[in-house]
């Protein structure tokens, strides 16, 4: 009888705990913050060469490789985790993933995440059929232009200083990625995308002949690694890894790879040497 009452109170206490236990799981979060065993990137799976899916089906580009490299460094597991691009702040928000790394322009929101240092300088850019008569920006009033849904080119185009470009458009229409763009670009569904150049130029050497990019750009801005704000930890250790592969050669090998070498800003940005 003491035994089964015995055994009843260990099992009670065990149950006691549990429920403690799962009604503070952030301070488990927060425990565990500095002993990660995964990193789990956010990223758009349709905007290379930054991320996307290869011939293989498996998820590469820049950014990607470039997270692995720090990942391997860390003993973490990569998590390569697509996300829908206006959603990226619930998805940070929530724990779902660790940081938005996949051509993220700071330029604009720098009080809404914890930023790196910037690492890519990007420009956005129009790209049209290679036979069109549009020459420059002020050619597309009344033509028909596309952007990617909560962008930065979608930024630029409904800033005040590009007001009057924009206004002048028969129609802007909004994408949830580029690719599907381009298909509409390369049936006559729309006149001209805007984009980033390094996405432009991806799609340019991938398109033979097919499009060619307006020679003035929209705007320019920086990409950094985002993460939720005051995770200074997690950005710290990142950013002191991309500094030593940048160091190492690595950054500036796939920064070749995909076409990327003359948008490298790492040390332009850097005021001291990672240890």
């Amino acid at each position: 009888m003491n035994m089964k009452k015995l055994t009843a109170g260990l099992l009670c206490a065990a149950a006691l705990l549990s429920g403690c236990a799962a009604g503070n799981d952030s301070g488990k979060a927060d425990a565990d913050a500095g002993d990660k065993d995964t990193f789990t990137v956010g990223f758009d799976a349709e905007f290379p060469p930054y991320g996307y899916k290869d011939e293989n089906g498996e998820y590469t580009g820049f950014d990607l490789e470039l997270a692995q490299a720090v990942a391997d460094m860390e003993g973490w597991e990569l998590v390569k985790q697509p996300i829908d691009w206006d959603a990226k702040d619930m998805e940070l928000s929530s724990g779902t993933i660790d940081c938005i790394w996949n051509g993220f322009t700071m330029d604009g929101r720098e009080d809404q995440y914890t930023f790196s240092t910037p690492y890519i300088d990007n420009s956005q850019v129009f790209v049209v059929p290679a036979d069109s008569d549009v020459k420059t920006a002020e050619d597309l009033a009344g033509k028909n232009v596309g952007v990617q849904k909560d962008s930065s080119a979608l930024a630029a185009l409904e800033s005040e200083d590009n007001q009057a470009l924009t206004d002048s458009f028969a129609n802007l229409t909004q994408y949830g990625d580029y690719n599907t763009a381009f298909m509409d670009l390369e049936s006559g569904g729309i006149d001209a995308v805007a984009l980033d150049v390094g996405v432009a130029d991806y799609q340019l050497s991938n398109r033979a002949g097919a499009f060619r990019k307006l020679e003035k750009p929209l705007s320019s801005e920086v990409y950094a690694i985002g993460f939720l704000k005051g995770n200074d930890e997690l950005k710290d250790k990142v950013q002191a890894d991309v500094y030593k592969l940048y160091d190492d050669g690595t950054v500036n090998k796939l920064a070749d790879k995909y076409g990327l070498t003359d948008f490298i800003v790492v040390d332009q940005y850097r005021a001291d040497k990672a240890d």
